[in-house]
């Protein structure tokens, strides 16, 4: 059963102009290792990295705030190269809360064309 879908849609270039202590205070280091590792691309990565946050949110019902922290939702990239969802603190209790308990697998796709990045979230449960 489909628990929650989120989508969201950002401008890459909306990440250009960032402070480093602000990127620091968004992103993961593996999130920032990962984007400086292709220098030529990182504000795309960056901006992935937020649509996926951002879609996550919304197929959770939430928002960033004193419940969750930006910290709380990552992406992280499989052998393959696939981005997959790391949900944490305030996140993690949101997912356990629209769950009921049962079984869940956050679905996670993004993509990029030119100057925009987005993602789609689907938190499905397998019981």
């Amino acid at each position: 059963m489909i628990l929650g879908i989120g989508i969201d849609l950002v401008e890459c270039d909306r990440f250009l102009d960032w402070s480093a202590f602000k990127k620091q205070r968004i992103f993961t280091k593996k999130e920032l290792e990962y984007a400086d590792s292709d220098n030529a691309n990182a504000e795309k990565h960056l901006a992935n990295f937020w649509a996926a946050r951002e879609a996550c949110l919304k197929a959770l019902g939430k928002g960033f705030g004193e419940e969750i922290n930006f910290s709380d939702v990552s992406v992280i990239h499989d052998d393959l190269g696939h981005p997959e969802l790391v949900i944490a603190g305030g996140a993690k209790a949101a997912l356990k809360e629209i769950s009921a308990g049962a079984k869940t697998i956050v679905h996670l796709s993004i993509t990029d064309q030119n100057e925009y990045s987005a993602a789609i979230v689907i938190i499905e449960s397998i019981q």
